[in-house]
């Protein structure tokens, strides 16, 4: 008789930070932890997000029992709309507020009718195929998010999803660590655990700290205070209400995304809000606006977020005054410091003050230090240990804080996207056969349709420009126009016309050769002519695009 089994196949997140994306998969059945996205960096040119390869989960749609999501960061339910339309109406299970999140992201797309919705709270236990999953809170930058406890045939798992651990939160926003401490007492198979800020040594800082600064700085502040942050982290945004409820100023919002989740939070009763006090940015009353907190997105540098546009002095219903305060209550996500510190010049052009994490503690991480993360370990004494949510270097370094703790080292593993691992009850486990997990790109409605050979030519036209070459010729094969060149991001033609010319001359050349060789033939020899030419004058190799027409 077959030993009961469960097989973690990680899609995404183990090896980067973003794109979370977990299977586990007994022979019955088939449970999905989060269905992220990542947003591209510097070298991929034009696209839009980045998504797991799905394909995994696609072929096995007919053992799928649900999909679990742990919190409504994009990291973990962005690639839901890429996911749902290949299964069949599954269950998703979540906290009232993550759904909500994915429900908006869904009627955007008008695919509202591709789930069937289960809101789940703290506490609750609901059986998934042949997983039962218990929701326990943790604190992290985002309100009602969960870790799992898994009772697998394999034996008790835990996933701690995203966490810190408070000491003194805010709102009742906490870890139950206490929660994990009473799942993991019968013994814990294997503990899946946060990996982000395992390199920052000690504690995070407490969301409490934050509000005495927030409040301190603001109080301080002689006039006007713009504050962007995350558009998620409801519970700042309460921090920000109840400084200006205290210190009698208004608030103002603006922002597409702020204004989405400000709303689904006040009707879940996450927000309180006074209505006498706060207001979006277009109805804010002309008396209080010497006096203002505004609430704005941008917190990354987004080229079309309102804290860009005021920084460019575009936004049509704000401008920056000498005098005025705008604090950045977010982390510079790495990738995008290049982008904020752009921001932060222009604004300091327009007389304004800037504070941010790096010079005033404004912002806490949601994300567990090193000690919270051995302190959770210690908490729920795993037999096996696998760290998630990470680049491979967090990774490593958490799985050696898990030996640190007591794990055995050869119990402590490090996967990566596409290594399945198997536990199986009698206490053992395998390595299973790599399966296909690369990332695919999506860039507008093409999905997958970008490769490597597309980001490279979008490389070179970025580095390098383009020229395009067009030739037509009659049936006797005379040139009747042409050959014309059309530089794009290569030289200045008015200042290079004479290298054009030059090259014109190497097209006619080619041509007189053979005025009647095949096109296609022509447009090749034209492409290496022009390539070789332009190394040899210039050093640069564009793109070289020729068009040769037969009339």
């Amino acid at each position: 008789m077959a030993v009961p089994s469960v097989t973690i196949t990680p899609l995404g997140g183990f090896g980067e930070i973003g794109m979370n994306c977990l299977v586990l998969e007994t022979p019955q059945s088939m449970l999905v932890v989060d269905c992220g996205l990542m947003f591209p960096d510097a070298v991929l040119y034009g696209v839009d997000v980045v998504i797991p390869r799905l394909d995994f989960i696609f072929e096995r749609r007919h053992k799928l029992a649900g999909i679990v999501l742990t919190h409504g960061h994009e990291d973990h339910i962005g690639a839901l709309p890429w996911l749902l339309p290949g299964l069949s109406r599954p269950p998703v299970y979540g906290s009232e507020f993550t759904l909500r999140l994915v429900l908006k992201k869904l009627q955007e797309r008008g695919q509202e009718h591709l789930w069937d919705p289960r809101p789940v709270r703290a506490a609750d236990r609901v059986e998934v195929g042949d997983v039962a999953c218990t929701f326990i809170a943790v604190c992290h930058s985002i309100v009602e998010g969960f870790g799992l406890g898994l009772e697998t045939p394999a034996g008790r798992m835990i996933h701690t999803g995203d966490f810190k651990l408070d000491p003194t939160p805010l709102g009742g926003h906490t870890t139950d660590l206490e929660a994990f401490a009473r799942f993991a007492q019968p013994g814990v198979q294997l503990l899946l655990a946060d990996s982000t800020n395992v390199e920052r040594e000690g504690q995070s800082l407490s969301e409490r700290e934050i509000q005495t600064t927030l409040d301190e700085v603001i109080r301080q502040a002689p006039g006007r205070v713009l504050v962007t942050l995350f558009s998620s982290h409801i519970q700042r945004i309460q921090e920000i209400l109840d400084i200006a409820a205290a210190q009698g100023r208004t608030v103002a919002f603006t922002g597409r995304s702020l204004s989405i989740n400000m709303e689904i939070a006040r009707d879940l009763g996450l927000l309180r809000m006074d209505p006498g006090r706060c207001h979006p940015l277009e109805f804010l009353p002309a008396s209080a606006r010497d006096r203002a907190i505004i609430l704005l997105t941008g917190s990354q540098g987004e080229p079309l977020s309102a804290l860009s546009r005021v920084a460019r002095g575009e936004h049509r219903q704000l401008a920056i005054e000498p005098g005025d305060l705008v604090i950045l209550s977010s982390s510079f996500i790495p990738g995008n410091t290049r982008a904020i510190t752009r921001v932060i010049n222009d604004l300091y052009r327009l007389g304004a003050t800037v504070l941010h994490e790096k010079i005033q503690a404004i912002h806490a991480s949601g994300h567990a230090h090193r000690e919270e993360l051995a302190t959770m370990i210690r908490t729920v004494q795993p037999k096996f240990f696998i760290p998630l949510h990470g680049e491979y270097r967090h990774l490593v370094k958490h799985a050696q804080l898990a030996v640190e703790c007591g794990v055995a080292p050869e119990r402590a593993l490090v996967l990566e996207d596409g290594h399945p691992v198997t536990l199986m009850a009698d206490g053992n486990i395998r390595l299973e056969d790599p399966v296909a997990a690369d990332s695919v790109l999506v860039d507008g409605k093409g999905v997958g349709d970008v490769g490597q050979s597309v980001l490279k030519e979008r490389q070179i036209l970025a580095g390098e420009g383009m020229v395009v070459a067009l030739l037509v010729q009659d049936e006797y094969g005379t040139v009747v126009f042409g050959p014309s060149l059309q530089s794009k991001g290569f030289i200045f033609e008015q200042q290079f016309a004479h290298l054009l010319q030059d090259a014109q001359c190497l097209i006619l050349d080619i041509v007189e050769s053979d005025p009647r060789q095949d096109a296609r033939k022509m447009e090749d020899r034209i492409r290496q002519s022009l390539r070789r030419f332009f190394r040899n004058v210039l050093d640069r190799d564009p793109i070289v695009v020729p068009i040769v027409v037969r009339v």
